[in-house]
């Protein structure tokens, strides 16, 4: 291996699991495999799981590496090789392998015999061979990387998943306006009404901060005012009134909006230009209800679509039950409780006793269709309102694989709270709700609120804010 001034990678098994164009993130510098990773990628290949169609694409990209190469292996091959599987990447580093055994230097209390130790191992022997190189273990395993800091070794989580550097900085969905908005964007403005809709259109020096399908809400008493960003053109912005869901005449399959963001919700969740929603937020502040009322009256009162799909990722909070009897919805009723709740919500008929709520609830649910991620790809799915609930535990990839189902006339929904993921490695910023909601930030048919009131019972609010 030649001596470099460029910094030298051993990249942990998950990693590569996590995210198999790892191998193209790191730009100039180079990337040490040990054969103990290759092991684990080989006993990880198998089944239909997220995880073992990653492992397959490493062992793919690898592959194809190889085949191009046609000098010593221990030279490293360039990684740039693989650069056309990933052409928005730039790497220029070369890719080594353990080709030969290192004299692996642990302390007496940490055997080799482990995998992670084994990796730890070899990143310290690399450190004595080549002094000369800073040496980076990098692994999503934070006990590993303990470990690696204390037997003075250097070593870093894996960032490249990383959407933002705080979620704090996830954009809220809306703009709050100042007192002096009207006088300062009101010159040459025009406006007019088509088919029932307010549209204005300013000029004024805000505009350059705003995003197309971003709310701005102007919270005065007088004169409040709240409006979707339709388009922007410079400095000139296409904007329209939002509906009132908050007056009682307004509802959506009974519901009502109780504060501003849920207002803004039910306009996206109702808007026919909008395709693709995500509402971020704790529990209780209305995510499944608004957005089943509003898939409720669009599928039986107005017909604009045909049924409702809802799915979500089966990972259980404490201990696995086991495998569930029945079919596909059979086995997916238990992870939707939360539909099942809010159904009862808002299928309560005024009338007919247990017979009607009974025949109530058989015909809606003929109308609702529970759905498994695991057989999402290959389908496409026409004019459906699809819901994926608890989206903050699906990667980047999974959501890409799900959005891209949608076909002519379909609306998608996320749902989340990224403060609650179960997924292990994902963050709050590297889930793949953050990562939509980032990459869908200026496109005209997506909207995105998060909502911060909750709404569920006082109970709830206190136990969300002190526990």
């Amino acid at each position: 291996m030649e001596n470099s001034n460029q910094r030298l990678f051993v990249i942990d098994t998950n990693v590569l699991m996590h995210d198999p164009t790892a191998l193209f993130r790191f730009q100039e510098h180079d990337i040490f495999l040990p054969m103990t990773v290759l092991e684990e990628l080989d006993r990880g290949k198998k089944g239909l799981s997220e995880v073992a169609r990653n492992v397959r694409q490493v062992s793919r990209f690898i592959d194809a590496m190889i085949e191009q190469f046609d000098s010593n292996i221990e030279q490293g091959i360039p990684v740039a090789m693989g650069a056309h599987f990933e052409h928005k990447i730039q790497a220029s580093g070369r890719l080594f392998f353990q080709t030969q055994s290192l004299n692996q230097q642990l302390p007496a209390d940490l055997p080799g015999d482990t995998a992670d130790n084994n990796i730890l191992g070899i990143a310290l022997a690399l450190q004595d061979n080549y002094p000369e190189r800073k040496i980076t273990l990098v692994s999503k395993d934070i006990n590993l990387r303990i470990k690696a800091n204390v037997v003075k070794l250097h070593a870093e989580d894996y960032f490249n998943d990383k959407v933002l550097e705080d979620v704090d900085l996830l954009s809220r969905g809306f703009h709050m306006l100042e007192d002096g908005f009207w006088e300062a964007h009101s010159k040459n403005m025009d406006s007019w009404q088509e088919s029932g809709k307010t549209f204005y259109r300013l000029t004024g020096p805000l505009v350059s901060e705003w995003k197309m399908g971003e709310f701005i809400i102007l919270d005065n008493v007088q004169q409040p005012f709240e409006a979707i960003v339709r388009d922007i053109e410079e400095d000139t912005a296409l904007i329209e009134m939002c509906q009132d869901f908050m007056e009682p005449g307004h509802a959506i399959w009974g519901i009502n909006a109780l504060n501003i963001e849920q207002n803004l919700a039910l306009n996206l969740l109702t808007d026919p230009e909008v395709d693709f929603v995500t509402l971020l937020g704790a529990a209780g502040t209305g995510k499944t209800l608004l957005t089943l009322a509003a898939g409720l009256a669009q599928t039986l009162e107005t017909k604009r679509f045909t049924e409702i799909i809802m799915t979500r990722v089966t990972i259980p909070v404490g201990e696995d039950i086991g495998f569930l009897p029945g079919t596909e919805e059979e086995k997916m009723a238990p992870w939707m409780g939360a539909l099942m709740d809010n159904l009862e919500v808002l299928t309560q008929p005024n009338s007919g006793g247990t017979w009607g709520r009974n025949a109530t609830d058989e015909f809606l649910m003929s109308k609702i269709k529970l759905r498994s991620l695991n057989f999402m790809r290959g389908r496409t799915f026409l004019n459906r309102f699809l819901i994926v609930d608890e989206a903050q535990n699906l990667t980047p990839k999974q959501m890409k694989t799900l959005i891209t189902r949608a076909g002519p006339g379909t609306k998608v929904v996320c749902l989340g709270n990224v403060a609650q993921i179960d997924t292990p490695y994902l963050t709050e910023t590297s889930s793949g709700l953050t990562y939509v909601v980032d990459r869908f930030k200026n496109w005209k048919h997506s909207g995105h609120i998060t909502l911060q009131t909750g709404e569920r019972s006082r109970l709830a609010g206190f136990a969300e804010s002190t526990l």
